[in-house]
């Protein structure tokens, strides 16, 4: 028997998440580093060591500064900028390799930063929920958590910042893997973090704050098959249909219905990676009791039809 999953867990089970730490960067100021937008499926994040940064970014107000334990992620892949704020241009940085990550060094004499920069990477559709339920941008601060299941989680990241900064420090065998493992556990537990802020932005994560949503919540990620309506679910809140409803266009953005499609979608493009299984077990599995209505559920989500995605997923498939 299987225990019972919260509902970040059923989250990040239905995606393939892989993290990838690419750069350390070691600068003394004035320094800048620059980033376009980021492929399809890529999530740039970064983590302040030590020292501060000036994030500069296309969202409009003035760049929001990061000190040491912040860590920064764009689940949108925006374009950004990070320097140290002087307003003096920079020397070229240079690069060198190590065995298992390749160092970014300055000649600056400046204010010194200590900077791990990666990404997450995920396959589709799941890269297309991520941008449909959580903001452009994504900052966490680990240093300025106050209440006590805050500061629990702020313990648990900041160790795993520490373990991170020190496997980049050494050139041990395995080393390139161990980054790449702790770099996608970063991704969770960052959500997981941002989730219990106060100041959680519009979105999934701003659910968490408001525990009378949790059960409406939990149901459509525990039980996407059931044909869930908005009286049932507000039922499971304690309140009305049209509170819930309020609720959800101010907190996430979207209505339940969105989210439970959301849900249903991406295990059903899953489920249409396993050549064994039939459209239609597919899509009864999803909640959906006709053939017809998934076809055009599915097409209308991910812009082809599930026949298409399947050959996609496998383009050897005739």
């Amino acid at each position: 028997m299987h225990p019972p999953l919260d509902w970040l867990s059923r989250l990040i089970s239905m995606m393939t998440v892989r993290g990838q730490l690419e750069i350390r960067c070691s600068y003394g100021a004035p320094w800048e580093v620059a980033y376009d937008d980021a492929n399809a499926g890529e999530i740039p994040y970064h983590v302040i060591l030590s020292g501060k940064a000036i994030l500069e970014s296309p969202e409009p107000g003035k760049g929001q500064q990061l000190s040491a334990g912040d860590i920064v992620m764009f689940p949108h892949g925006s374009r950004h900028v990070l320097h140290d704020g002087s307003g003096i241009a920079p020397a070229p940085a240079h690069h060198r390799s190590d065995l298992n990550l390749t160092f970014s060094e300055n000649t600056g004499t400046g204010d010194r930063l200590d900077m791990l920069c990666g990404r997450f990477i995920l396959a589709p559709p799941h890269d297309r929920f991520i941008r449909d339920y959580l903001p452009t941008r994504l900052v966490v601060r680990t240093s300025s958590q106050n209440h006590s299941s805050q500061s629990e989680t702020s313990t648990q990241l900041a160790g795993l910042l520490a373990l991170m900064r020190a496997e980049s420090n050494i050139s041990n065998l395995g080393g390139h893997a161990m980054l790449n493992a702790l770099s996608a556990a970063l991704f969770t537990l960052t959500l997981r973090m941002a989730s219990e802020s106060n100041e959680a932005p519009i979105g999934l994560l701003a659910l968490v704050g408001h525990p009378r949503l949790a059960p409406a919540l939990t149901a459509m990620f525990s039980n996407p098959s059931h044909s869930w309506t908005l009286p049932e679910l507000a039922g499971l809140c304690n309140m009305s249909r049209a509170t819930l409803v309020r609720h959800f266009q101010e907190k996430v953005g979207r209505s339940a219905s969105d989210l439970l499609t959301g849900i249903r979608m991406a295990l059903a493009a899953n489920e249409l990676k396993k050549l064994n299984a039939s459209t239609e077990v597919i899509a009864e599995a999803v909640g959906y009791q006709s053939l017809a209505a998934f076809r055009r559920a599915f097409s209308q989500h991910m812009n082809m039809t599930p026949g298409e995605w399947r050959r996609l997923s496998h383009p050897k498939v005739d």
